[in-house]
């Protein structure tokens, strides 16, 4: 097709050129078929230009035609032909560098592959349980619906203890005090404090000093307590006063001397160079026992059977001393075996010698190697042939059990269990109880059946108490205590040292908020908030019990129930060796303890733990067990992954808590989430 004409610049062309032209035309169709079978390429374009010496720097060709935009030589061309080079480039430098990059992520170590993937997969996995609660806590009309409060008599009321409904089934002979966790849930309902309840005085005052409307208990009630405890205890009109720690009363403090010196020591304070730390009171009274003995840094843990009125356990608690409902009837507790350092027993109202003396096994399988079991009753030196005969059957029983009977007096025998396992091949094999074999013996006794055989002799913490290290210097577990839980001593100093950082953080944040709301309270004169402001700490994931030992370390008046979730590692033999004490518990069911005990709760990577597994519950019901068993005014600290704390903080609507503090930490995985419990308030009817 012949291009269109155009007016040239020269317009004319004279006849001398005619044949000139025609040669020059036959040149230049030779030169565009050419063209036709070769493309050009950019280096034989630019070259062209030198050989053209036609009027191209106009656009305009020899013959008058325009030239075509892809003609070679005019400046035109040359710009556009720059910018394809330059666009050929471009691409040729991209190409370049994503196969550089491709070649650096291949280079990169199977380890970090390995780690990168691991990492992906722990997200992921966190992101689908995450998911998971936050539909099951958000789902239906009541997604921010506040709870409702529980009914009168629920003020007091302990779930899986109802010992009325045990008699009604026909339990007897004391299983109506066992523990039955059925696996419904619980009500979701916010249990409210007595009418007239008070916030408690704060340690030391509230060790000895309670307001007598926080607990549920009658003058009449504590007029027909034993003996003892009517010693011990001043009832007024609004308080009861407990005169244990006093110079002028000598009831505990002559009593405590006098085991002491049964023991071989010259008094009380020389329990811990005998190797004793940890001490469980089994029917405490009213807790003065551990009291006492606090003074001499010594752990007192108080178990008692449920009450629903005068509780032993509760006024313990009330006064911040260890305590827990747990029933020594059918049950083994759940502590693990080789636990503590001394088992009291003062007046506890057991028949030591019922069940053909598993009883006596069961306290034999909880003290450690070395330890002393103190057993005062009326029965010792009664005359009564019934008691006489019971009396004898516990001292032989005792001693089947390779107990060293140290002293008797009065009304008082101490015992001391054997260092060496040697004891259990030399007893007459005709009426000693047998030694577990590894089926029977373990470390997670959960609630389960009491056993007639000896236990924890197979066990690699079989270390006599005299040979361990003295408190405090036991809380740092050598290397090979560390070694038995397959623990090295860099991973230990680690977790030490996170704890000592995460305590020191959280009364940084604490502090303020709580200087501003309690500047000062009835005795609260030495020393001053913050450090008396916590005296009974509810740990529900306690690990090694590094928080516990940071408190310590810290200087806080408190102590720390450490709880380790059945549904998690069990490290609770370890938190007892340590000096320290604690339980096993399943998280799904009611913690073993009254309404308002505990003045902090502290719960460290449980939501991530409980989250987990198959549960029969929710977030709410741990939520609410929490509220349950934290004291008004009281707080509550929860460090987990963003999401987590995310579905916490809803549910904290729902609960009427008020979150104070809401930090994320440095690490930017986890969130720490600091709240208080108001103080819910009943009307006078």
């Amino acid at each position: 097709m012949s291009r269109p004409l155009q007016r040239g610049v020269t317009g004319v062309r004279t006849p001398d050129s005619k044949s000139k032209d025609k040669s020059e035309k036959e040149d230049w169709d030779n030169r565009r078929g050419s063209s036709n079978h070769s493309p050009l390429s950019p280096f034989k374009l630019l070259l062209a230009d030198n050989n053209n010496n036609s009027h191209s720097k106009y656009g305009i060709t020899e013959n008058g035609f325009a030239s075509d935009p892809f003609i070679v030589g005019s400046p035109r061309n040359r710009i556009k032909l720059m910018l394809l080079f330059l666009k050929f480039s471009l691409v040729l430098i991209v190409v370049l560098a994503l196969t550089g990059s491709f070649w650096w992520t291949m280079s990169i170590s199977a380890s970090s592959r390995g780690h990168i993937y691991h990492g992906y997969r722990r997200l992921q996995e966190k992101l689908v349980s995450d998911l998971v609660d936050i539909s099951e806590f958000s789902r239906g009309p009541s997604k921010f619906k506040e709870l409702e409060s529980c009914s009168e008599e629920f003020e007091n009321f302990v779930p899986c203890f109802n010992v009325s409904e045990n008699l009604a089934l026909g339990s007897s002979d004391g299983n109506e005090f066992d523990r039955q966790c059925g696996r419904e849930l619980r009500q979701d309902c916010l249990v409210l404090p007595p009418v007239n309840y008070k916030i408690p005085l704060r340690w030391p005052t509230g060790r000895d000093v309670i307001w007598i409307a926080n607990v549920k208990i009658t003058a009449e009630g504590v007029l027909s307590s034993g003996t003892l405890t009517k010693r011990m205890m001043m009832l007024d009109e609004e308080q009861i006063s407990f005169r244990s720690a006093s110079d002028m009363f000598d009831g505990i403090e002559d009593y405590t001397h006098q085991i002491a010196e049964m023991m071989g020591l010259r008094n009380e304070s020389y329990f811990i160079q005998a190797g004793v730390r940890t001490i469980l009171d089994i029917g405490c009274g009213y807790g003065s026992f551990g009291a006492h003995l606090f003074h001499g840094q010594l752990l007192t843990m108080c178990i008692a059977n449920y009450e629903p009125s005068g509780s032993q356990v509760q006024l313990t608690l009330e006064r911040g001393l260890p305590a827990m409902i747990a029933s020594f009837s059918s049950k083994q507790l759940p502590y693990p075996s080789l636990s503590f350092d001394m088992l009291h027993c003062a007046w506890c109202g057991i028949d030591w010698a019922q069940r053909d003396g598993t009883l006596l096994i069961e306290a034999d399988r909880l003290l450690k190697p070395g330890g002393y079991f103190v057993w005062t009753s009326p029965l010792i030196k009664s005359r009564n042939k019934k008691d006489q005969k019971s009396w004898m059957f516990v001292h032989d029983f005792a001693e089947n059990l390779c107990w060293e009977l140290l002293s008797q007096q009065d009304a008082t025998v101490v015992w001391k269990k054997t260092s060496t396992k040697s004891c259990y091949s030399t007893r007459k094999s005709s009426s000693a109880p047998p030694l577990c074999g590894k089926g029977h013996d373990v470390e997670t006794p959960y609630y389960r059946e009491l056993q007639n055989c000896i236990g924890g002799t197979q066990s690699s913490r079989w270390i006599p108490i005299e040979k361990r290290e003295r408190w405090p210097s036991r809380a740092n577990l050598n290397k090979n205590e560390l070694a038995v839980y397959g623990l090295q001593s860099d991973e230990f100093a680690e977790d030490s040292e996170s704890w000592r950082t995460a305590v020191h953080n959280y009364w940084s944040l604490l502090s303020p908020v709580i200087f501003s709301d309690h500047p000062k309270r009835p005795g609260e004169e030495d020393p001053p908030p913050p450090y008396n402001m916590f005296r009974n700490v509810l740990d529900m994931n306690a690990h090694f019990g590094g928080f516990n030992s940071a408190l310590l370390q810290a200087r806080k008046s408190a102590w720390v129930m450490n709880v380790v979730p059945i549904s998690g590692p069990n490290y609770l033999p370890l938190i007892h060796d340590r000096g320290f004490v604690g339980i096993l518990h399943d998280w799904c069911e009611a913690f073993p303890t009254y309404p308002r005990t505990y003045d902090l709760v502290h719960a460290a990577g449980l939501l991530t733990l409980e989250t987990s597994q198959k549960r029969r519950c929710t977030m709410l019901d741990m939520f609410v067990e929490i509220d349950r068993v934290l004291r008004p005014e009281g707080w509550v600290i929860i460090r987990d992954t963003v999401p987590l704390i995310e579905s916490a903080r809803a549910l904290i609507t729902r609960l009427k808590w008020d979150a104070r503090v809401i930090e994320i930490e440095s690490d930017n995985d986890h969130r720490l989430l600091i709240c208080q419990k108001p103080f819910y308030k009943k009307q006078a009817s």
